[in-house]
This record gives structure tokens, sequence and C-alpha cells, in this order.
């Protein structure tokens, strides 16, 4: 199930998202023992831990030894509590990147960055940012990468159109690597097991498979689907050589569509 960011109550999320003390969020009783951010910090070890599924009110309560009620004292509900999980995470990538041998270096860092991140806490690739939560973290972010792209003589648009390419090719390579990761325990059987109780068949259910499928079949014996190691394991390798690949791709694009901008491209 996707959750959305930007679900909470518009005063209440902006005000703490940006350090403010939202009027909706009560302050009445003896001095508070906990903090806000104690609140988020507990929900992220419980979204690390469990997936974003994990993070529930009484859930975060029970781990910080408090009533769930007693949380509304700091959070006014789990969609701001989202909200703030999200910005607050993105706190842990970098800021700046080194541009001295170009663009096409220091963006390549990013989305490597990015991907490891999104390895790190898979439970982001299930919070839907398609209306962005409009944080602090977050702003930075979009500061950080579209800057990247800065003097090259590209219009606000398209820089942003740039930003938002190579951040969806992670997207999607991240969560193919996540599902991959998360097979085995989801579905109880281990990835080689999976392997062998299909391939074994293909002999049998279609003996006549490589003259059906020539192409395939050709690759095949090249070694080309030899994704497998000795335990059965995806090669994690592997879909990190093919996001690095698919990344490099996008970026031979992005720099002809610079040039073509700077009319010195003579691919037409």
């Amino acid at each position: 199930m996707v959750i959305y960011v930007g679900e909470g109550e518009p005063e209440a999320t902006m005000r703490l998202l940006w350090g403010q003390v939202p009027a909706t969020v009560p302050r009445r009783g003896p001095k508070s023992a906990l903090s806000v951010d104690e609140v988020v910090a507990a929900a992220l070890a419980l979204a690390d831990e469990g997936g974003i599924d994990a993070v529930s009110m009484r859930a975060v309560g029970e781990r910080l030894g408090r009533t769930p009620m007693a949380l509304y004292t700091y959070v006014p509900g789990k969609a701001e509590l989202i909200d703030l999980m999200w910005d607050r995470v993105l706190a842990e990538l970098p800021t700046t990147y080194d541009s001295s041998a170009g663009w096409r270096p220091a963006l390549r860092a990013w989305a490597l960055d990015l991907w490891d991140f999104r390895l790190r806490h898979p439970w982001t690739l299930d919070v839907s940012g398609a209306r962005g939560g409009l944080g602090p973290n977050e702003t930075q972010q979009q500061e950080t990468s579209a800057r990247l792209l800065d003097g090259l003589g590209l219009p606000g648009r398209d820089i942003l159109r740039c930003c938002w390419s190579v951040s969806r090719l992670v997207h999607g390579s991240a969560r193919a690597m996540a599902e991959t990761r998360q097979a085995t325990s989801a579905t109880g059987v281990a990835e080689n097991d999976w392997w062998l109780a299909r391939a074994g068949m293909f002999d049998e259910v279609a003996p006549d498979y490589a003259e059906r499928f020539p192409f395939i079949s050709g690759l095949g014996e090249q070694g080309t689907f030899e994704a497998l190691d000795e335990e059965g394991s995806y090669l994690e390798a592997e879909a990190r050589d093919t996001f690095e690949f698919s990344l490099e791709r996008l970026l031979d694009g992005i720099d002809v569509f610079i040039g073509l901008a700077a009319g010195q491209s003579t691919v037409e």
C-alpha cells in the first residue's frame, strides 16, 4: 500500500516541519518528558525494522513507553508523523557535491547516494512524494540536485526535469532491488528453490523452447541470465551494475540535451 506524504492538516504539518509548535497540538499539563524529535526517531526505527506498515501511534508509543494518546501532545496524528519521518530521513543525504570536474560526475554521485539511501531505508519506496512534503530537508535535496545543473544554459523547468528523470530512475531501480531482497521473507521460498522448481520443468512443459524462443535461448547460452550465486541469492552486484548502466545511458542523453540547448551538439 502506498502512503502519501502531505496528508496531514496543513498548518500543523508545516509548523512542525519548520520547527514551530502548531496551535492544534495541546500543551497542557506538566512539562513534556518527550520531544517531537524523539517521537520521530522512534517511528523511523520502527520503519527501518519492519517497513512503513509497522508504524502506528500505538507502536511508537509502546517503543517510547507511552500510551498512544500521550503522543498526541507532540504530533497531531499519523499523517503528520509520516510527513516528519519523510523529511527527517532525507537529512541523511549530502547537501553539497564537488562540481569541479563538471556536472556529470557530480550528478552521478548524487544519484548513487540516493540509490544507497533508498536501499538503507526501503520503506521510503512505499512513501509517495507525488505531492511533496515541503519540509526543509526535502527542499534542500531539490536545491542540491538542481544546483548541479546551474550555469549550463538550461531553463529552470528543464533543470528540474533532468533531476526528476534521474530521481525516478533511482526509485524504480531501487524498488526492484528491494523487492528482490524481500521476496524470500515475504513468500517463504528461498530464491534458489524458486528458480529450481520452475527452470527444471522446461524440458517437460516446453520441449521446443529453444525453437520457439531462439534469441532468448541464445542469450542463455552466453550466460546472460546467470544471476544466481552458489547460495541461490540474486547477485546484488549485478543489480548495481545494471542500475549504473542505466544511469550512464540517462546521463548520456542529458549530455546530448545540454549540447543541443547550447547549440553545440551535432546529434540530430
